[in-house]
């Protein structure tokens, strides 16, 4: 593992529990190459507070695997494929990666 030869952006992203929402949402993103990758994690238990009020939901979390110069295209596409008023998106720069994943990521989105 080394410094990313370049740059990763990973994206996540809270969506209804939904397994069908979830393919959707991935398949748009690759197709569009958008996303290079999209984990679809289990559901769980999300807690918020939402116009003052405690909200109870279950949702499950996409990982998107992307570059910093696709997230602005991979935000609008995010929020135009989202249900939510106000959707979860959160991009994190990635540190350090397997090359091999790297050089792989980068070829995906080419």
């Amino acid at each position: 593992m080394t410094h990313a030869p370049d740059p990763i952006l990973l994206v996540l992203c809270s969506i209804p529990d939904s397994d069908t929402l979830a393919r959707e949402m991935a398949g748009a993103l690759l197709e569009q190459k958008l996303a290079a990758c999209v984990h679809c994690l289990p559901p769980g238990l999300s807690l918020y507070v939402w116009k003052g009020e405690l909200e109870e939901q279950r949702e499950r979390t996409l990982l998107i695997k992307t570059q910093p110069q696709r997230y602005p295209e991979l935000e609008r596409a995010l929020l135009a494929l989202h249900p939510y008023e106000v959707p979860e998106i959160l991009a994190v720069r990635v540190d350090a990666a397997l090359d091999a994943y790297a050089g792989w990521l980068g070829a995906a989105l080419t």
